[in-house]
Order: C-alpha cells, then sequence, then structure tokens
C-alpha cells in the first residue's frame, strides 16, 4: 500500500485527496484480489478504510481519467531521450442484457463478426524504444442515430442485388462532388479526442505520427489526421486504388491530369524504392512517394 501511495502522488492537482485516498485502497484490493472485480469483492479484499460504502462513493465519484493517466505517464513514465507515436484502437467486450449504458452490437476481430456489447475507444502513446504502449485517454463509443443510419447502408449496400435493380455503369445523373472535408459521425469523435490531448499535452511531447488498423486505412481518416496536424500510418485496404502523379504532356484543352496510372503493389517503380533490408529469409522494401 504504501508503494502505491507514492505512486499516486503525482495525481493530486487532478483529484481531491478524499477521491485519491479511495482510489489507492480501490487499486490496492483489485491487484490483490482473484476472480471476477465486483464493488462487494472489492471491498472485501481493501484494507481499512475500503467499506463498501466507500468503493460505491468512488464509483459515482466524476474523475478525470485522462487527466490523471497523463499527470501519470509524465511523472512516472516518459523517458526524454525516446521517440513517441500516437495510436488509437477500439475494444469490444461482450455484454448480455438490455439496460447497461450504449450497450450495441459492435464488429469484434476475435469474433470475425458483430456481437452484442460495449466499445471503448483508446488513445495512446507508443515509445519506439521500449517498444511499449502507454494508454492515455479512453472513451465508451455511444453511437448516434447518424452513425447507425450510415452503418445500415453500407451493409444493404454490400448485399448482392437482383439484375434487374443494379445500377447501370457509370456516375448516376445529377450527383455531385461531396466535399473533401466531410468526416463521418466516427472520424469526428476520434478527432476530438485527439484535439483534446493534443491540447491536455501542450507540446510537451513532440508528437508527428498517428497509428491507427485498417479501418482507417481510407482517405477520409488522412483527412481527419492532416487536420490534426498528423501523418496517418495505418494497412491500405487490399482494394485501394492508388496513382501515380501525371507526368506527361498537356492534352490542350480541359483542366490539367492529375493521376497518371494505377500504382501496380507488386511492381512499385525503383524510384520510389528509399531502403532494403534482410533478415533470415525475410526482404522488406520500404518505398515512398509524394501525396498529390
Amino acid at each position: 500500500m504504501p508503494d502505491i501511495l507514492a505512486l499516486f502522488q503525482c495525481l493530486h492537482p487532478g483529484v481531491p485527496a478524499a477521491t485519491l485516498r479511495q482510489f489507492s485502497r480501490v487499486a490496492f484490493a483489485m491487484l490483490a484480489m482473484t476472480g471476477r472485480v465486483t464493488m462487494l469483492g472489492i471491498s472485501r479484499w481493501a484494507a481499512r478504510g475500503g467499506s463498501y460504502r466507500t468503493v460505491q462513493r468512488f464509483f459515482y465519484t466524476l474523475i478525470p481519467w485522462a487527466t490523471l493517466f497523463w499527470l501519470f505517464f509524465r511523472q512516472h513514465l516518459y523517458r526524454s531521450g525516446d521517440a513517441y507515436l500516437l495510436a488509437g484502437d477500439e475494444v469490444v467486450v461482450t455484454k448480455a442484457g438490455k439496460h447497461t449504458y450504449g450497450l450495441d452490437r459492435f464488429f469484434a476481430s476475435l469474433y470475425g463478426k458483430s456481437v452484442p456489447g460495449l466499445a471503448f475507444f483508446t488513445l495512446s502513446l507508443i515509445s519506439t524504444q521500449e517498444r511499449r504502449s502507454f494508454p492515455v485517454g479512453i472513451e465508451q463509443v455511444v453511437r448516434t442515430a447518424a452513425e447507425k443510419a450510415a452503418s445500415k447502408a453500407r451493409a444493404e449496400a454490400k448485399k448482392p442485388k437482383p439484375p434487374t435493380q443494379r445500377r447501370p455503369p457509370g456516375r448516376p445523373k445529377g450527383s455531385r462532388n461531396q466535399p473533401q472535408g466531410t468526416l463521418s459521425p466516427e472520424l469526428l469523435r476520434i478527432q476530438a479526442m485527439i484535439e483534446a490531448l493534443l491540447q491536455r499535452i501542450a507540446g510537451f511531447i513532440p508528437l508527428a505520427y498517428l497509428v491507427l488498423d485498417g479501418h482507417f486505412g481510407n482517405h477520409h481518416a488522412l483527412q481527419m489526421a492532416l487536420q490534426c496536424h498528423l501523418h496517418l500510418i495505418a494497412k491500405l485496404r487490399c482494394d485501394s486504388a492508388l496513382y501515380l502523379p501525371y507526368d506527361g504532356p498537356y492534352g490542350g484543352h480541359g483542366p490539367r491530369r492529375k493521376y497518371g496510372r494505377r500504382l501496380d503493389y507488386s511492381n512499385i517503380p525503383e524510384q520510389y524504392l528509399k531502403e532494403t533490408t534482410v533478415e533470415g529469409h525475410l526482404q522488406t522494401r520500404i518505398y515512398q512517394a509524394q501525396r498529390v
């Protein structure tokens, strides 16, 4: 217990002293107990001053967890000579019932399908030297009506349609270009989390890269990262279409061509090759091209 209290001293600017004492007792009980973690179980494993009512009061207290995560990281985990990446990912916890706040159906990669449960999106700082991840922000994902409608529309569009209902090839008549800066409600929620974190850090750590999974390997996620003054690192979809910049002559009429031929991932021009490394039977080739 004294060691935990010493570690929690840096959290004084974020929470009152009474809440900090409750936090230390709850943390001690959760580290010591086995089996399912419940408020009753925490009260049984907590030391003096950790009654059931105290545990209840703690979990009903509004706590700025994002601020506490940052204070703890800055005091005990930060290394001045290290380089850090900002990463985000979503985790899904299965949950039965009907009355839990935020209960919905979310896609879980472990199950390979959508399951009923709760989803949480986490932002972490990744140490490139220690190869460790340190969470600095987490929020529960509560989908709005607009997000549910968009998800349902995408699912309907993927279903095969009979030939009589298929849309003819080409662009629909009267359709207009979508604005470049239009972001989905999901990206707006993540962007708000990133901007709040960058404001909280206030330049203490120079962050330049945002790491996301393949779900965000698209143009809209790239625009979201650029609006936050970050570069996106993500995995492209297997059917993503990238084009080389056009360097041919001007056609003589209309606007100048912006895109050239489509990029062949198995035959990338050597002029974009930057580095080649070989480890055992694995060869890694790094290419770099200017975004147009």
